[in-house]
């Protein structure tokens, strides 16, 4: 295969010690990176090494362990700066949020997965469930099923086949027909209502937000409790608010 004469293969592998880490693999010794990136360790200690002199990498002194800096903060903060969606739908969300009293989330599409870029959480929320930048399987979530939805049919049906889907959870659908008909259905409804795919106890219910090209690589989402909500409650109560806010960000 032809080598891209503008790929930097050092930098690339920089990139991937540094994707090494997540929420299961907070901190790293060198063993530990050389086995989740694959290359060698004379490598992987002089980009480790490199990216901490950089500031990009925290190094305990005692365990010689190593973990994200706050240079990764400061990256995040720039990219809000950088998206016109998040500054223009933020003030939305935070009215909506007040008025509905539960979990908000602006989701948008990376890849087969989604990510989470904004996170209003209420007085229930859980840690994990507050915290931006957690990546999830599309085909799982309620907002990547109605993103997808937005998609041309070669699109959607390409995805729906060959997309990651996981069991997160006992009820998860790992059914792929089952999956396609949910995207059709949002295709005709502009919504899309799912339980217990990613967390049980959980209603999500995602909104697309639209582009002027008819597509939708972000949505809101409202994250409900199953034991207190059903779909019907949902679809009176919430749902109606839900597409104002989402339109008024289209708008």
């Amino acid at each position: 295969m032809k080598q891209n004469s503008l790929h930097v293969g050092t930098l690339a592998k920089g990139l991937r010690l540094l994707r090494a880490f997540d929420e299961s693999h907070v901190s790293l010794t060198l063993t530990e990176l050389v086995e989740r990136t694959g290359l060698e360790k004379s490598a992987v200690q002089r980009m480790a090494h490199t990216l901490h002199v950089e500031g990009m990498l925290d190094r305990d002194p005692d365990t010689r362990r190593y973990r994200p800096s706050h240079a990764w903060l400061e990256l995040a903060y720039v990219y809000y700066w950088s998206d016109p969606l998040i500054s223009h739908a933020l003030p939305k969300l935070i009215e909506f949020s007040r008025t509905v009293g539960e979990t908000v989330n602006l989701a948008q599409m990376s890849g087969d997965h989604i990510i989470y870029a904004l996170r209003l959480p209420n007085h229930r929320t859980h840690f994990a469930a507050s915290i931006v930048g957690r990546r999830v399987p599309a085909l799982s979530t309620a907002s990547g099923r109605v993103m997808l939805a937005t998609r041309s049919e070669a699109e959607y049906r390409e995805a729906c086949a060959t997309w990651p889907l996981p069991a997160a959870t006992p009820l998860t659908i790992t059914d792929r027909a089952v999956v396609e008909d949910d995207v059709i259905a949002a295709r005709r409804n502009g919504y899309t209502i799912t339980e217990g795919q990613v967390l049980l106890n959980e209603i999500s219910l995602a909104v697309p937000i639209i582009g002027t090209d008819g597509r939708a690589d972000a949505a809101v989402q409202v994250s409900l409790s199953s034991l207190t909500y059903d779909f019907d409650r949902v679809r009176h109560e919430i749902l109606p608010v839900l597409l104002d806010t989402t339109a008024s960000i289209q708008g």
